[in-house]
């Protein structure tokens, strides 16, 4: 009963997607700040020079093709004809502009940590942009297909699809854009047939799942550990809910190096007596734990560094850490800041078990409150080790921040790869961070949304849903 339940929505009419977060908005986005509506909207409305497809694989955006060239230190972009909103074309000029913007050392763009290479953004043509690299990064590609990449008009604000805001509101509706490649008479069909529009919602995720549940909306997008316990209690059908192989970070981080937090031996005991399994297991059974920083190899020369408490028995690992914490002589209570959310809630109880066993209490703080212990829940941009660490790194010791230093200004890949395994090995030394597993990203879908796909980017963009709406 529940197999056929979930597929009763008619395959007709515009395509609700309920983003779960606040209403979708364009306006001034502090992109340090954007939840998943307006994520969602942006990435639908302002595509940049390239984007990810339902595989979260890299597709045309502005630019119709490219070509890297000096050995990985310089990429080419020829743009296609495009618009803004209002019909006026989209210059070379206006997107070298904004990419510039995008990636200066001022910008609010959370992605310029990883920019860094970047030299200078040149137009060499009405067509063509050149991208000019102090340092090869081959990855350069995916930074660019990110939302917070994302070309923007700002007066009004405005993007150049795929597509475009025909009702606005706290809940707009999409409809693809013209393409002024495509013949008039086949942009009309276009424009003609509501199944290729989209509705956005943005709103909490109990709200989410309840429309869904009710066959009220085609998708909920956003979901993450917080909010999973929901799936079960609304009764979901389990051909509707699809988990991301998303890569990423989910742990801890040390916010604080004050009394026993000072010692990288005692950050490193704590981490060492968690048990990550019944852990991650309170929340999905089958979320699985992991111990290193790193999920693979990725660009470090050698593979991720394994903390030397690993091949010891959970109960060796947590008497040693509580003969640490009874030598410290203090009470010891850790504050862990994590989101509101029943998934948030299993975790606490089972983080706070841990810490007990070994002798310290835990509090837990909003998501946004002073910490000890800040819970860092990151779906990953690109397939670099740096990303990984630096975003692990919040803070670590001068050793730790140098070595990533020089993996950032490596002037060759192979230098930078060396950099990456130093810095990683540098970085489990000094135990800045407590992995868990790889962040928990969840969707429900239609199974009218024939061309949904789970992907390790968790990118799932409003024009790559049905088949009818290429």
């Amino acid at each position: 009963m529940l197999a056929t339940g979930c597929d009763r929505r008619a395959d007709t009419g515009a395509v609700v997607v309920s983003a779960i977060g606040s209403p979708p908005t364009l306006a001034n986005p502090d992109l340090r700040a954007i939840d998943e509506p307006s994520r969602a909207l942006i990435d639908a409305t302002a595509q940049g020079l390239v984007r990810f497809d339902a595989a979260g694989q890299i597709e045309p955006g502005l630019a119709e093709r490219w070509t890297v060239i000096d050995d990985g230190m310089t990429y080419i972009f020829r743009l296609r004809r495009a618009t803004w909103s209002d019909g006026r074309p989209v210059s070379a000029e206006e997107v070298a502009a904004r990419l510039k913007r995008h990636v200066a050392p001022t910008s609010r763009n959370p992605l310029v940590p990883f920019l860094s290479a970047i030299d200078d953004v040149v137009v060499m043509t009405p067509e063509v942009i050149e991208v000019r690299l102090t340092r090869p990064r081959p990855d350069l590609l995916n930074l660019f297909a990110q939302p917070e990449m994302a070309l923007l008009r700002t007066r009004p604000v405005s993007g150049s699809g795929p597509f475009r805001m025909v009702q606005p509101g706290p809940s707009p509706l999409l409809r693809p854009a013209v393409d002024p490649d495509r013949d008039e008479a086949d942009e009309a069909d276009r424009g003609a047939r509501p199944e290729r529009d989209v509705r956005l919602i943005g709103e909490r995720a109990a709200l989410a799942v309840t429309r869904f549940a009710a066959k009220r909306s085609d998708m909920v997008t956003g979901g993450r550990f917080s909010d999973w316990p929901l799936l079960s209690a609304a009764g979901v059908a389990p051909a509707n809910i699809k988990v991301d192989p998303a890569a990423g970070l989910f742990g801890l981080a040390f916010t604080s190096r004050d009394g026993l937090l000072a010692d990288a031996g005692a950050r490193d005991a704590i981490s060492a007596s968690i048990d990550r399994t019944a852990v991650l297991k309170s929340v999905r059974s089958q979320w699985l734990p992991t111990e290193t920083l790193l999920p693979d190899q990725l660009d470090s020369a050698t593979p991720p560094s394994v903390p030397a408490w690993v091949a010891l028995p959970l109960a060796q690992r947590r008497q040693a850490a509580a003969a640490l914490v009874r030598a410290w002589g203090k009470p010891v209570r850790l504050r862990i800041s994590l989101p509101a959310g029943p998934g948030a809630t299993l975790l606490f109880t089972q983080l706070a078990t841990n810490l007990a066993a070994i002798g310290i209490a835990a509090d837990r703080v909003a998501a946004d409150a002073p910490a000890e212990l800040r819970l860092i829940d990151e779906v990953a941009p690109y397939d670099s080790g740096r990303w990984y660490l630096q975003t692990a790194c919040a803070p670590c010791g001068p050793e730790a921040s140098a070595a990533l230093e020089a993996a950032r200004l490596a002037p060759t890949l192979p230098e930078r790869s060396r950099q990456v395994a130093v810095a990683d090995a540098t970085l489990t030394r000094d135990a800045a961070f407590i992995p868990l597993g790889r962040p928990l990203r969840w969707s429900l879908v239609a199974l009218r949304l024939r061309l949904w796909t789970a992907n390790a980017r968790a990118a799932h963009p409003l024009n790559r849903l049905r088949l009818d709406t290429r």
